[in-house]
């Protein structure tokens, strides 16, 4: 049964540039600490994909830190933050009464809902989770008035296991990992060379395809989408559509419910039927409960545990998401014959 991938959101499949630049960093013997031929190789291949991730986040590639991934990142709030309802699970662990720090996500993961950036800042400094943003939607470090930012590579077509803390210059922060003081101090133990090649390429390639208006063709798939979805569920919710008056949403997230019909059970079907979808975002959607984030949006139960997200890529086709529809209407079909 052939399969159709629409949990970009979860992660994106790794992209051929991205692959391409692993495999070479593969070649590179050096450890970037070290000082002989093979060292600066190893050490040079990072800082070209330091440059890289500046350039599409639009920060200095020297407020770049490299970490194992935006968990990783999220370390930085350990001493406690005041975190937005909404945010990522990453973030939430942090929540405290008190704090230094803000931490608010610029895109949810799960209904591709923007944020708007508050003028007055609620604490002294300001976190922003850009993990969806980077690469979909326009975002600049330096214009956002953040003082921190975490990404992970995966998310936008590199691979797993690597992401960035954006530092702005100047401010001091505490070693997330204590160690050789690699990464100017800030995350000690040696470079994992070849995940941020392909991190700093898919960066690359991500940027360009924003400038190229290739999200702005996701956007129609996904409104198409949503049409045919209403059309066979008239009484479906769709989470996040009104945004659109506001900051918006992610071009590519579509987060529906029809409350009585549990998302994992959704999602079941769905991959039986060959497409990956999700109920929650992918740290979450394992355990079966109700939407943190629906119920903080104020959704009630029934509804926030009925959710699913269907999050597209560049190179999903309306023939990938007719088909995708149809199955789910006939799921649907299904579900209420059996509870009539």
């Amino acid at each position: 049964m052939s399969r159709t991938y629409l949990d970009y959101n979860a992660t994106a499949p790794l992209l051929p540039e991205a692959g391409a630049a692993m495999l070479q960093a593969m070649e590179i013997a050096g450890n970037p600490s070290s000082v002989h031929a093979e060292g600066r190789a190893a050490k040079a291949a990072v800082e070209r994909a330091r440059a890289q991730v500046a350039a599409g986040v639009g920060c200095k590639p020297q407020e770049v830190v490299f970490t194992g991934g935006a968990t990783e990142a999220a370390q930085v709030l350990a001493g406690g933050a005041v975190v937005d309802p909404t945010a990522h699970d990453a973030l939430w662990a942090h929540n405290a009464p008190e704090g230094r720090i803000y931490a608010m996500g610029l895109a949810n993961s799960e209904t591709g809902v923007i944020s708007e950036v508050p003028q007055e800042r609620p604490c002294e400094l300001l976190l922003l989770d850009v993990t969806q943003a980077v690469g979909r939607i326009p975002f600049a470090f330096g214009w956002s008035g953040a003082d921190l930012a975490i990404l992970s590579a995966h998310k936008l077509g590199g691979p797993k296991g690597v992401g960035a803390l954006i530092v702005r210059e100047g401010l001091d922060i505490a070693p997330l990992l204590k160690g050789g003081g690699q990464e100017m101090g800030r995350r000690s133990g040696t470079e994992n060379v070849i995940g941020i090649a392909g991190f700093g390429a898919a960066v690359e390639v991500a940027q360009k395809r924003l400038e190229a208006g290739d999200w702005a063709r996701v956007a129609q798939v996904r409104d198409k989408l949503e049409a045919m979805v209403e059309e066979a569920a008239p009484e479906a919710i769709f989470v996040g559509q009104e945004a659109s008056d506001g900051p918006g949403r992610l071009p590519n997230t579509s987060c529906f419910a029809l409350p009585g019909w549990k998302g994992e059970t959704q999602v079941m079907s769905m991959d039986l039927a060959g497409f990956a979808i999700s109920a929650g975002s992918a740290c979450s959607s394992g355990k079966v409960k109700e939407s943190r984030v629906l119920r903080a949006m104020g959704f009630d139960e029934p509804t926030a545990r009925s959710a699913i997200r269907v999050s597209l890529g560049p190179d999903t086709t309306e023939e990938d998401i007719a088909r995708f529809a149809k199955s789910w209407a006939a799921a649907y079909r299904k579900h209420q014959a059996r509870v009539a």
